[in-house]
């Protein structure tokens, strides 16, 4: 009898170290050959299970798995496309185990934030009831550090590791020009509903005298008037300021300050950038000399400046999710559970999907100063170990030197899939 395969696949927005984790999936399953067949890789995504686009990875070198763990991006191709219910659209989930049943895949290791957790969730369920039962295995990413149970996020390190280091150096630079030029720094940090990243960069300074000087958290509401008064004495006491926002800032009634009017893929409020909305703010009520930058993409990608930390998660949580498999765990998602701050030590873990999909985790309050502008001594000493040590990718050429794959695809059985 043929042994089962496995179906790896990433989703959603990447990070520095997503193909970390996929570096861990595979090499495991490479160690439990009398187990696993081939492990397969959707290409984009979920997409590839849809579309019976399949990627053999046993077709790939050992050194090319391995330099997985030092590439920045989506190896295999992700994707911003969620599943409907089981409700709505139930033929997407039929799919899915047709394909699986079709390829003997046994294991499914879904890498990606909360709404694959979802999907990765219902794939479970129903695959039971149709006859063809799969492990269904979360792995976790996200840069927003949002899931729930799990300690901390992979992706969420390295994204708090740039943040931090980006706006100490650009306060370096406000500062040495402060006197003739720009009064005013914005830099704009990816987070939708939770401020784990805008937060990270309040490590950036000793205290709240350093840089950065406000941070706009999506938990606190926005208070037009309230904020420029404190940029206005901030520039009075120190000469400059810096103004770290999250993407997410909103106001009272819960509008986003940068709401584009639209939605992105997952449903989720298209958001038009903060930064210049601040910047406008600052120049029109204020009219001092201003410059912002909005981090975007620049801080999910940057696996040049990875946290060590990270890096280690991302690999620990693939491998681990193969581990849990085989052991017969079905419908959980793969936890990293903190031990200590200090000395730093963590261990992997295991939860229910049902405990996790569809739920958030945003900042605690006792992680943000009662004036609502920075970081508490509690929210420093959680946020510190994530970003500890370098995991400097090689270099050729004074450049990063990141492994391609040869992306050999599986042939197909199926009929081409059409969507109702």
């Amino acid at each position: 009898m043929a042994k089962p395969n496995a179906f790896y696949a990433q989703s959603g927005g990447v990070t520095a170290v997503i193909n970390a984790s996929a570096c861990g999936v595979i090499e495991a399953a490479r160690e439990h050959r009398d187990r696993i067949g081939h492990v397969y890789a959707g290409r984009n995504g979920i997409l590839g299970a849809l579309h019976e686009d399949l990627i053999d990875t046993n077709r790939e070198t050992a050194t090319t798995i391995a330099g997985l763990r030092n590439t920045p991006g989506g190896a295999f191709g992700s994707a911003r496309f969620k599943l409907k219910g089981l409700d709505e659209n139930r033929a997407e989930y039929e799919r899915l185990i047709e394909v699986f049943k079709a390829h003997n895949i046994s294991y499914f290791f879904y890498n990606g934030g909360g709404d694959s957790a979802d999907t990765c969730y219902k794939v479970s369920q129903l695959s039971r009831k149709m006859g063809f039962p799969v492990h269904a295995i979360h792995v976790p990413k996200t840069v927003d550090n949002d899931l729930p149970i799990t300690d901390n996020c992979p992706g969420f390190g390295s994204v708090a590791k740039y943040i931090a280091t980006s706006t100490r150096e650009a306060a370096l630079d406000v500062e040495s020009m402060a006197e003739t030029s720009t009064k005013v720094f914005i830099l704009e940090v990816m987070g939708r509903h939770a401020g784990w990243i805008a937060a990270a960069a309040g490590l950036a300074g000793a205290d709240r005298s350093e840089a950065p000087h406000l941070i706009l958290f999506p938990e606190v509401p926005f208070n037009k008037r309230d904020f420029l008064k404190r940029v206005r004495q901030c520039v009075k006491d120190h000469g400059y300021c810096v103004v770290v926002v999250s993407e997410g800032a909103r106001y009272r009634d819960g509008r986003f300050l940068a709401d584009a009017g639209t939605t992105d893929a997952f449903g989720h409020k298209q958001l038009g950038g903060t930064a210049p909305i601040i910047a406008a703010m600052v120049r029109d009520e204020l009219g001092f000399k201003f410059h912002y930058a909005i981090a975007d993409y620049l801080q999910r990608a940057a696996r040049h400046l990875a946290s060590a930390v990270d890096v280690e998660q991302a690999y620990a949580v693939g491998r681990a999710a193969v581990e849990l498999a085989l052991a017969g765990e079905n419908s959980v998602m793969v936890t990293i559970d903190r031990k200590s701050d200090k000395p730093y030590r963590w261990t992997v873990g295991s939860a229910p999907l049902s405990r996790i999909a569809n739920r958030e985790k945003m900042m605690p309050k006792r992680f943000i100063t009662k004036d609502g502008y920075g970081i508490t001594t509690a929210c420093r000493r959680y946020l510190e170990p994530l970003i500890g040590g370098e995991d400097y990718p090689p270099f050729k050429r004074g450049l990063p030197a990141y492994i391609r794959l040869k992306g050999v695809p599986v042939a197909k059985k199926l009929k081409a899939f059409r969507p109702g």
